[in-house]
């Protein structure tokens, strides 16, 4: 596996899903992968950094998968990494993001992530990839 960059999210998450959609849509030179949280492939990754995919509140990128660097990034670090990765206005979105205090990005991170269900709704099932974009998508 090279060191792609690969997002750990909720699936039946609606919030995470339109998240997974939009990097899919901005990711220009495919780079990212993506997994679940209740996948095989997530729960293993997680524990070698002893993590728990219990948590459904937290949103992840695994940098440099199953490189000697290997590090996992969680909650609002997560989101300024992806929108540092797709480039061009989302990265300076992302700079603008990283201003701010982590204490405060992970406070208001927290408080949309207990509330997600609630505002963008909870799926039955994990959605399918378009099979365009399966080979994307490392929990299949």
């Amino acid at each position: 596996m090279s060191a792609t960059p690969i997002l750990l999210y909720d699936g039946f998450c609606g919030l995470c899903n339109r998240l997974v959609q939009f990097t899919l849509q901005h990711d220009r030179q495919d780079r990212f992968r993506f997994a679940s949280l209740q996948s095989s492939f997530a729960t293993q990754v997680l524990g070698r950094h002893g993590a728990d995919g219990v948590n459904l509140e937290t949103f992840y990128v695994v940098a440099h998968h199953q490189q000697p660097e290997e590090r996992l990034i969680a909650r609002s670090d997560a989101v300024t990494y992806v929108l540092g990765e797709l480039g061009g206005r989302w990265r300076v979105c992302g700079f603008f993001w990283r201003i701010l205090p982590r204490m405060v990005r992970d406070v208001l991170y927290k408080v949309i992530a207990r509330n997600r269900y609630k505002i963008f709704g909870k799926l039955d099932v994990c959605p399918l990839p378009d099979p365009r974009q399966r080979h994307r998508f490392l929990d299949q």
